[in-house]
């Protein structure tokens, strides 16, 4: 691995039976990368790649036995040498028959949440553009993304509240009424709850702090954690939940808590919330969001993370791109980026680090 590149990195990237990628071998050096490429050659695929070397189902939110190519259907693998942020590291990430998603770390078997002690990987794709005038649960994904860029451990806090909340909501559709039931997984929840509450906030301060003095072109977006409609969250969510029984029981679901919650934004300069803006304001809203996200990171870990912008190029006028790049350059972090045309990235110059992909046959190539 090269020295004195800054970012979190990943320096070599393997595809087998991944997506379009029947085998693909990659070597990056540390600066943004641009990807170019017909749509369908396979461009997407590989920030999909590097995407699940964090926790989760990457940025498609697939399930791990749609990633794998076909005809063969034989199972997928990644492997990538990166930069970590203690050490540089093999990372394996994999998938064989009906057994799910598996982890490497150096050789040995690892659970999900090991890989966001390592890497910080944030990013920003097409299907996000909705996210302001889409229903609150995008919202909240968007939201826990940019949380456990914090706090890698913060989706154990989410999956101990939901379990918790079905075995109450099964309680609920079987219409229990015995008050020591519900007390356990009311205590159960609000204990998790108020962690992922927290953390969420805790989120949002760090990334109103980086917003604040930044030299960007991108617009300031005001956020705020809200409950339904717009209601404050509860503070004792135990007390709520108690209370809220016999609705909820009509309802057969429970109506408050962190599942909830939604994130309202802003468009600070002009006083407009998100979803009234227009599509570029949305879009650029969005942006500033992402890079804030990492410019918080890069204040707490010492390093950037990892930004994987798909087809962002595309929404930006030449002067918006150039400074979009000015600023992935400054932070100093490995962005991996598509366009259809290798002419977008122009204004990167001798900054980055050029790629294009063809598809032939059904099969995806990666060219230097």
């Amino acid at each position: 691995m090269e020295a004195g590149l800054g970012g979190l990195s990943v320096f070599g990237l393997n595809l087998s039976h991944f997506r379009s990628h029947k085998s693909a071998r990659m070597v990056f050096d540390g600066r943004p990368v641009a990807i170019s490429g017909a749509n369908g050659a396979g461009k997407t695929n590989i920030l999909e790649a590097v995407s699940l070397l964090s926790p989760g189902r990457g940025l498609r939110r697939a399930a791990p036995e749609d990633l794998v190519r076909r005809p063969e259907a034989i199972g997928w693998k990644i492997s990538a040498a990166v930069r970590g942020l203690d050490a540089p590291h093999e990372v394996e990430t994999f998938a064989e028959g009906a057994e799910g998603r598996q982890v490497r770390i150096d050789g040995k078997a690892a659970p999900q949440v090991a890989l966001g002690r390592i890497l910080r990987v944030l990013w920003l794709v097409p299907a996000m553009d909705r996210l302001w005038i889409e229903a609150a649960e995008g919202r909240r994904r968007f939201l826990d993304r940019m949380v456990l860029s914090f706090f890698p451990d913060h989706a154990e806090a989410v999956l101990a509240y939901e379990k918790a909340m079905r075995d109450r909501n099964k309680l609920l559709k079987d219409m229990v009424s015995d008050a020591g039931w519900y007390g356990a997984l009311e205590a159960q929840m609000a204990a998790s709850g108020r962690l992922v509450t927290d953390r969420r906030r805790a989120a949002l301060a760090r990334i109103a702090a980086a917003q604040e003095g930044a030299e960007t072109v991108f617009p300031f977006a005001e956020l705020a954690l809200t409950g339904p409609e717009g209601e404050a969250e509860p503070e004792d969510l135990a007390a709520a939940l108690a209370e809220g029984r016999r609705r909820d029981m009509a309802a057969g679901r429970t109506l408050v808590g962190p599942h909830r919650a939604d994130l309202s934004a802003t468009y600070a300069a002009k006083g407009v919330p998100a979803g009234q803006c227009s599509t570029g304001e949305q879009k650029a809203l969005l942006i500033s969001l992402i890079l804030s996200n990492a410019r918080a990171l890069a204040q707490d870990i010492g390093v950037a993370p990892i930004l994987l912008l798909d087809e962002v190029a595309a929404h930006l006028d030449p002067e918006r791109r150039a400074a979009l790049y000015d600023e992935i350059c400054t932070l100093d972090a490995q962005a991996m980026m598509t366009g259809t045309e290798a002419g977008l990235f122009d204004s990167l110059g001798g900054r980055a680090q050029f790629l294009v992909v063809r598809e032939q046959g059904g099969v995806s190539e990666v060219m230097a």
